[in-house]
């Protein structure tokens, strides 16, 4: 397998064994799940305690060894999502912290559809328009991602009318559908009573 990758492999080909790599990639990814769950615990306990989380994260982050993350709407993709679930599995009374994360960070959508739902509430018939619906910003890929979810969700529970603004797809693929319109923009700033930043896209 070495020799095959370093027909086209400019960087290191590190050697272990099979077991040893698989796991280094599922702890990449739940390292990466763990420190999101950090950034969502902090941005639900801020909420609750009526502190700006993203002035709080940036005074945090100036100490030399502290980078916390940006806190989000969930977490997706086919790996960050996915992969902790693996360790937990095969060490279920072990992997306690692993375990923790991903149950915050699958918590979250559900955090944030009910903070839309209070907020819609306040207009008799609200129009809720969704900023974002892939897994993460720039992109166009929306497996696993708790933004769609989030808003398929708000639109099946039939709060108000939905958009959904997407700048990175054209057209969204059947599993992706959901009671909604995807609309520009200008289209959604003009129309919504309540703005949902679900994806940071530039």
């Amino acid at each position: 397998a070495r020799d095959f990758y370093k027909i086209f492999v400019k960087g290191e080909c590190i050697l272990t064994d099979a077991r040893t790599a698989e796991m280094a990639k599922l702890t990449e990814n739940t390292f990466r799940d763990i420190n999101i769950a950090f950034a969502n615990e902090l941005s639900m306990i801020c909420d609750e305690q009526g502190i700006n989380v993203w002035e709080l994260i940036a005074l945090a982050n100036r100490h030399p060894r502290v980078n916390i993350l940006q806190p989000g709407c969930g977490v997706g993709g086919h790996c960050i999502a996915v992969d902790p679930w693996f360790i937990v599995d095969k060490s279920p009374k072990l992997a306690r912290l692993t375990r923790t994360a991903r149950e915050v960070n699958d918590s979250k959508p559900h955090y944030v559809i009910d903070k839309v739902k209070a907020a819609a509430s306040r207009y008799k018939n609200p129009v809720i328009a969704c900023l974002g619906l892939a897994f993460k910003p720039d992109i166009d890929d929306l497996r696993e991602s708790p933004a769609l979810e989030i808003t398929k969700h708000l639109a099946a529970d039939n709060i108000g009318t939905i958009l959904a603004v997407e700048p990175n797809v054209k057209k969204l693929p059947k599993k992706a559908l959901g009671n909604f319109t995807l609309v520009s923009l200008d289209e959604a700033l003009s129309q919504a009573d309540v703005l949902v930043v679900l994806v940071k896209h530039k």
